[in-house]
């Protein structure tokens, strides 16, 4: 019998994603739009800031919009999306330009965002596009990096819920010289925009800022289809190091070495504990720990259980961890047996994953 797909009710979400202003999010968002309605998809533009770039213009002009809601404001008249207006229209798919955008007051929703998860519970599609800065949690780095203030932003669950990312991309020398040819600003602002935000070292900063959230995106789209078609086997695309903590105090020196190696491999840092005990005064220790752990920008994860092997070997196989580290001290007799029993055991049940076992000094009694 032929299985009849689920009714859609609610409405694909793609971002474009740059790094910095001119590097061709809207122009590749009004391209695909272009694509699509030629074959046959009902497409209407609901915002789109063209900012006086003619080529962009152009093909903004070949698409059909929803004119803009004139709204007063001290004594001023501004032009914002109308969201009425979009949602009444109805199309397939809606184009909305800059999703960081702070809306005029007196429109419905403080955000142009909100705007758009009204669009999409409404069943339709949006293309979107925003610069990697205005995430909420970039913007504090990019602020140190580029000494401008962010003020816009959006929150990071917002890009999380993005159905499909795409970077729109350019280096960073290819940006600076469409600076000095006038295609990003007018001519007379391009040397002071080279001197200030468009400096190569922070376009570089940039760009690797938008490749990783990318990076993470795709991750999160490999994870949910290995999940949905029940792949057991270990998909090593991406590194993930997880290490395994106890509330001893020099747990932080296996910290340190999972932070380093995932650094080194440009891999995800998580850090386990799993939870088979302890006294008040090692809560307060293992709370430092991990305390430590977030500080270095670990996952910090806490799992019941009787068995430290069983239980970590769960966690390696949910997460598709490729790198475990385990903390070694200094025993001997029973212990020491109790130890390598504990290993071995880890070793038959885990998928593939390296193992790496790091000496640690027993603290004094």
């Amino acid at each position: 019998m032929e299985k009849i797909a689920p009714e859609k009710t609610r409405g694909t979400f793609k971002l474009f994603l740059g790094y910095a202003p001119g590097v061709g999010k809207t122009y590749n968002m009004l391209s695909e739009a272009i694509r699509r309605r030629q074959r046959g998809e009902d497409i209407v533009v609901g915002v789109v800031e063209t900012h006086g770039r003619p080529r962009t213009a152009e093909l903004a002009a070949q698409l059909e919009q929803v004119p803009r809601k004139k709204i007063e404001y001290r004594g001023v008249v501004f032009e914002e999306m109308d969201l009425d207006g979009v949602l009444a229209r109805k199309p397939q798919i809606a184009l909305i330009d800059e999703l960081a955008h702070t809306n005029i007051e007196g429109s419905k929703h403080r955000k142009r965002y909100e705007d758009v998860l009204d669009i999409l519970a409404a069943n339709i599609d949006v293309l979107a596009t925003m610069n990697v800065q205005h995430i909420e949690s970039v913007a504090p780095t990019v602020q140190s990096v580029t000494g401008i203030q962010i003020r816009e932003t959006v929150p990071d669950w917002l890009v999380q819920r993005a159905d499909e990312i795409v970077m729109a991309d350019l280096t960073p020398e290819a940006l600076q010289t469409r600076m000095r040819r006038g295609d990003i600003y007018g001519v007379d602002r391009a040397e002071k925009a080279l001197a200030n935000f468009f400096r190569r070292g922070n376009l570089i900063a940039l760009r690797e800022l938008a490749l990783q959230h990318v990076t993470k995106a795709v991750d999160r789209t490999l994870t949910a289809y290995m999940d949905a078609k029940r792949i057991q086997e270990h998909w090593a695309v991406r590194e993930r190091v997880a290490v395994c903590i106890s509330s001893n105090s020099a747990s932080q020196i296996l910290i340190t070495r999972g932070a380093r190696i995932a650094e080194g491999v440009g891999g995800e840092l998580f850090v386990l504990h799993i939870d088979t005990g302890s006294s008040d005064e090692e809560q307060s220790t293992l709370a430092t720990n991990m305390q430590f752990a977030r500080n270095l920008g670990a996952q910090v994860t806490t799992i019941k259980g009787t068995s430290v092997a069983h239980a970590a070997a769960e966690f390696v196989r949910e997460k598709r961890i490729t790198h475990i580290i385990f903390g070694r001290t200094a025993v001997s007799g029973f212990r020491k047996y109790l130890y390598y029993w504990a290993i071995q055991h880890f070793l038959s049940e885990a998928p593939n994953v390296d193992v790496h076992i790091v000496t640690q000094h027993r603290e004094r009694e």
